[in-house]
């Protein structure tokens, strides 16, 4: 259900922060707590007012930046949400979440204009189709190169090897990608020629 704001109240990105600020403080789940606040940074977006199809992740940007990404959230003199944490001014955070929602739409628009300068075909529809991860795992991809391994995956996304030889099972099993070469030590996968053409990889 989409729900814009009225007008004179707090911008999305401010309360878009906010929720992620309260979320990885309250630390609900033994892991994927972070994951699950840029998660849910995303949907306030979305429900806000702020329609970017999908093509739009915090994540990306955060892996480049994890280090400033924690400094920004510690703040207090605790982690414990009733020992500081819930009456700290967040202002920094507030700073730094809108600085990167800012620079990670602007990476987005300057992609666009590149490709639509050079004449490539809109992929949106097929792209809205695929996970963030799968979106990411595209990049891997170019003219030249046309395999990934799940050594690469797993650098790309920080994962341990057999993680990222899970995901690459899980989307061979989704039609994105094929094994090109079987081999259990070498083994390298490509982009299912559906995607491939649609993608124009």
């Amino acid at each position: 259900m989409r729900c814009f704001l009225p007008e004179n109240t707090v911008p999305a990105p401010i309360i878009s922060g906010i929720a992620h600020y309260q979320f990885v403080t309250i630390h609900p789940y033994l892991d994927g707590n972070g994951r699950t606040a840029r998660l849910l940074s995303t949907l306030l977006f979305h429900i806000t007012g702020y329609d970017i199809k999908g093509i739009y992740s915090l994540e990306e940007y955060y892996q480049k930046n994890i280090a400033d990404y924690y400094q920004a959230l510690t703040i207090g003199p605790s982690h414990n949400y009733y020992m500081g944490r819930e009456t700290s001014d967040i202002t920094p955070w507030i700073a730094f979440f809108c600085h990167s929602t800012a620079q990670s739409l602007e990476a987005i628009k300057r992609q666009v204009e590149k490709e639509f300068h050079a004449g490539v075909p809109d992929s949106s529809e097929f792209l809205q189709k695929l996970g963030y991860r799968q979106r990411t795992a595209l990049t891997l991809f170019d003219k030249e190169k046309e395999y990934i391994t799940a050594n690469e995956l797993a650098d790309l996304f920080s994962v341990h090897p057999r993680s990222a030889r899970n995901m690459c099972s899980l989307w061979v099993q989704q039609g994105f990608l094929v094994v090109l070469d079987p081999a259990p030590k070498t083994r390298k996968y490509g982009l299912a020629p559906s995607w491939k053409k649609n993608l124009s990889v």
